[in-house]
């Protein structure tokens, strides 16, 4: 198995918005990350990433597809797309590889579907907990950031991965023991920061290179 972080762009974001009870006026820097997992035979991507950022000041921009193909894969090769969430962020470039089965968490396909990110001919595996996508890898709700938001757990071996989606922004967030400041369900979201603490998880982040 390998995981490969794939940065496309980065930006500034605020810390009221990383950190619940942040500084509104000052920013803090974050990336943009999509994930490739390589199980066999399988290639399975976390988030489409996203082409366009309405608000945002994007630099080192390059796009997820073409760090997709400068890492040698094109998106034709994607078997599987895990999406931790339907943010436009995550979700617009869904309908970019053709080949695939997309994961995604009941509530937030309803949302998807809304706002037209995923094809109706699209092969589509909806969850509402929990989805075991192949042995080692799994989807799990947790609900704190938006309605349906889950993260990836990959575990390989003795070692234990989570692709955290956006139920944190950065690290900081771990290390100050401190939710993300935009969070639907505050509750959920303080109870992420008290599981994924343990040290028994190394988490990978989508805005935190």
């Amino acid at each position: 198995m390998r995981i490969t972080p794939l940065k496309y762009a980065s930006s500034m974001l605020s810390e009221a918005a990383i950190l619940r009870g942040g500084d509104p006026g000052r920013v803090l820097p974050i990336d943009f990350i999509i994930y490739l997992i390589e199980v066999g035979e399988r290639k399975l991507l976390v988030d489409t990433g996203c082409v366009t950022m309405p608000g945002f000041e994007m630099r080192d921009f390059c796009g997820p597809i073409n760090a997709l193909q400068a890492y040698g894969v094109e998106p034709t090769d994607i078997t599987d797309l895990l999406i931790t969430h339907a943010h436009h962020d995550h979700i617009e470039c869904a309908n970019a590889y053709p080949n695939t089965t997309i994961f995604i968490q009941s509530d937030e396909y309803e949302k998807a579907k809304k706002q037209n990110y995923i094809s109706e001919r699209a092969n589509v595996q909806l969850f509402s907990e929990r989805i075991e996508i192949c042995r080692g890898v799994e989807m799990r709700r947790i609900g704190g950031h938006s309605i349906g938001s889950s993260v990836v757990h990959i575990r390989d071996g003795a070692y234990e991965y989570v692709i955290v989606g956006d139920e944190c922004y950065k690290k900081v967030c771990m290390e100050r023991g401190i939710p993300t400041g935009c969070s639907r369900c505050p509750e959920k979201s303080e109870a992420f920061i008290q599981t994924y603490s343990n040290p028994k998880y190394t988490l990978l982040y989508c805005h935190d290179t």
